[in-house]
């Protein structure tokens, strides 16, 4: 036996504990344990049932991570579930906290299944390129029917005990302590001359419309396949006798197994894990954070203040006047309205959030005792120096000072101070209670407690955290300007709009750049053009088509109209016809004679872009690592999942190849497509941006 799983009686009772802490991953120790123990129970005179029931937090969460990616050890998944349904022995899974994907399908490989109240299940193994491969697919749909079984796999998400009891996944939901419950169910089993069910035996569910229902998902996954191909498993699981619907569910696994999407979300996996584990804050304390101030009650702080009261902060939002913290606190009714209406929050929380942990102030010395403070201003450098250097008068000390500022210079705002150590920036992405990407921009003279802080922060808020230098527009905002100024070049050359939207929807964002910018306001562009202008750093072919519509108070979505039309809605977005009259009016003046785009050159080009800078920033130290870039795109620019991030496309497409778009691009604009210098590096020495990640 192994050790992670002991073995008891209880009376005719076998019980296989599992002991695999934290959350008893399914890894290879705990299979032979479970086969050894199925053995066992079977040897044992007068056992007549078996309990399987998990110790600690769950019953499993499924799959060992540490196994990923190398050759898996015997006895399968897949073969261990089977040996199981097979016992003549009664068999019961007794469920607590999570059974996830492989712990799920052990549990529907039992005969029969209890939960406590707070249990929840789910099958997300679409979530890394992948379907149910250990019987899920074939078992789940005789329980469930189709319709919802592929609900349940291509969504991925938490399904909670009362659902699954509906469902017909669990049989019984009772509360108390899943060993006594699992002891207490499988007595009355024996009691009551229960026979053994195993599902491979009941009738497989109805067909539906299998072509229609792969076309439906494919279509809702953007590209993603991994959801689709749950419909082709399922329907071997209809039309086939089960035996052969496990081969066909295998196939299928072992050829996902073998996709770039299936690299694509195994390396963001990793990465959402690695990404705020820095090694420069191993046992470093943060600073304590109860009660914080936002600074500006617009729509990002405004979101960044509901952020910190759902996550249990007491906060004091400034604003200027009376009537615009009315204005604030409606905003964040609005937002709290919105997590009570999807059950974030009780009835209760919402009315003592409003009423006690928020308070709208409009004088700066009611900040006084605040523990961090966050500036959510108009981006304008004078305005934000004015911010800081009443919060550098009014907080106490060692109070942390933080800018959401999204371009601007930390290092120069911090220097208006007199506690620069204290300072740091904390960008978050609108609506901040719902975009899960936090930039946690490290100043020159960040104490390394006040950027702990700031991880710490983002951990309480639910973000995902990403380390960033000090640079026009950090990480993010610094790609995005690349990769959009690529976007307008190509428009000049004669592209438009919506072809560059509609390709970049082809690869699998959810919006194209111009979508994307109506929906933030075309005014935030704006205001950034002007002041690099100002700056001296106007582009060569400098194009005004954008400042045109801007100029006419057309702002995007909020507006009615951008490079759009929504009077029909948002979601109904129509081409602007005034649009494609300006750029030609510009590709006039700078005397262009526009070409045709294909999708492909659209996405080639795009792309390269974005990964030419992402290379820089990696190469210059403002992210310290690819997967830092690869997490910012994915968590706050919509860069889809199944592809991992830029640099991890980059890495799967080839950089050699990518290198040498980059230099043909250059013969026509040498400053703008000058290759990064870590590109090529690493294309020199024939290595990838993973293997910048493996050294940590």
């Amino acid at each position: 036996m192994s050790d992670k799983i002991a073995y008891s009686r209880q009376g005719d009772i076998a019980v296989l504990t599992v002991q695999n802490p934290p959350v008893n991953a399914l890894g290879q120790a705990v299979r032979q344990g479970l086969w050894d123990g199925m053995d066992r129970a079977e040897a044992d005179d007068g056992v007549r049932a078996v309990l399987i029931v998990g110790d600690g937090r769950a019953f499993f969460a499924g799959a060992d991570i540490t196994e990923f990616g190398k050759p898996p050890l015997e006895p399968h998944l897949p073969d261990l579930i089977n040996r199981i349904e097979a016992s003549p022995l009664l068999v019961v899974a007794s469920m607590h906290g999570v059974s996830l994907g492989g712990g799920l399908e052990v549990a529907l490989g039992c005969h029969y299944r209890i939960a406590v109240p707070s249990a929840k299940v789910g099958l997300p193994e679409v979530h890394l390129g992948l379907l149910p491969g250990a019987g899920g697919t074939q078992r789940l749909p005789r329980f469930t029917g189709v319709e919802a079984a592929l609900d349940v796999m291509t969504t991925g998400r938490h399904i909670g005990a009362a659902k699954a009891h509906a469902l017909g996944i669990i049989d019984v939901v009772e509360d108390g302590n899943q060993m006594e419950n699992g002891l207490a169910y499988t007595q009355r089993l024996l009691d009551q001359g229960a026979v053994r069910r195993p599902v491979s035996e009941m009738d497989p569910p109805a067909a539906i419309d299998w072509d229609a229902a792969f076309e439906a998902i494919l279509a809702k996954g953007r590209g993603q396949i991994s959801p689709a191909w749950c419909v082709r498993a399922v329907q071997a699981s209809v039309e086939k006798p089960f035996n052969e619907g496990l081969k066909a569910e295998r196939q299928i696994f072992y050829d996902l197994m073998q996709t770039d999407q299936r690299k694509g979300m195994i390396h963001a996996f990793f990465s959402e894990r690695a990404v705020s584990n820095l090694p420069e804050l191993k046992g470093v304390e943060p600073r304590g954070v109860q009660h914080i101030a936002v600074i500006g009650g617009g729509t990002m702080g405004a979101g960044i203040a509901t952020a910190a009261l759902l996550s249990g902060l007491r906060v004091h939002l400034l604003e200027m006047s009376a009537q615009a913290g009315e204005a604030a606190r409606d905003r964040i009714a609005g937002n709290l309205a919105g997590a009570l209406k999807r059950g974030k929050i009780s009835a209760g929380q919402h009315d003592a959030i409003l009423g006690q942990a928020l308070q709208i102030v409009t004088s700066y010395d009611a900040l006084a005792d605040v523990d961090l403070v966050i500036e959510a201003v108009f981006e304008e450098m004078e305005v934000k120096k004015q911010v800081f250097a009443e919060l550098d008068r009014v907080c106490k000390p060692g109070a942390i000072l933080a800018s959401n500022t999204s371009y601007l210079d930390i290092d120069a705002i911090a220097a208006t101070t007199s506690r620069p150590a204290d300072m740091l920036g904390l960008h978050f992405f609108s609506p901040a209670h719902v975009m899960k990407l936090l930039e946690v921009v490290v100043g020159a003279e960040s104490a390394p407690d006040v950027v702990a802080t700031g991880f710490a922060l983002g951990k309480m808020l639910g973000k995902i955290s990403v380390r960033a230098g000090v640079c026009d527009g950090f990480i993010g905002n610094r790609i995005l300007a690349t990769y959009r100024t690529a976007a307008d070049q190509m428009i000049l050359d004669g592209a438009s709009p919506y072809e560059i939207d509609a390709a970049l929807e082809e690869f699998g964002f959810a919006m194209g750049p111009f979508a994307v910018a109506d929906l933030a306001g075309l005014d935030i562009g704006w205001a950034v053009r002007k002041r690099k202008r100002a700056e001296g750093h106007a582009p060569k072919r400098d194009a005004t088509y954008a400042d045109t519509l801007c100029e006419q108070g057309h702002f995007g979505q909020k507006t009615g109209k951008g490079y759009y039309d929504y009077a029909a809605g948002n979601k109904a977005r129509v081409p602007n016809p005034d649009v494609l009259p300006m750029i030609e009016a510009d590709r006039a003046r700078l005397g262009i004679t526009p070409r045709d785009f294909t999708h492909e050159e659209i996405t080639r080009r795009y792309m390269a872009a974005m990964v030419n800078e992402s290379a820089k920033v990696v190469g210059e130290g403002i992210a310290r690592r690819p997967l830092d870039v690869d997490m910012t795109l994915l968590f706050g620019y919509g860069f889809p999942r199944y592809r991992g991030g830029p640099l991890k496309w980059a890495d799967i497409v080839g950089l050699e190849d990518l290198l040498k778009d980059i230099t043909s691009y250059a013969a026509e604009d040498p400053e703008f497509w000058a290759p990064a210098p870590l590109l090529e590096q690493l294309v020199a020495e024939n290595k990838t941006f993973d293997d910048l990640n493996k050294k940590g």
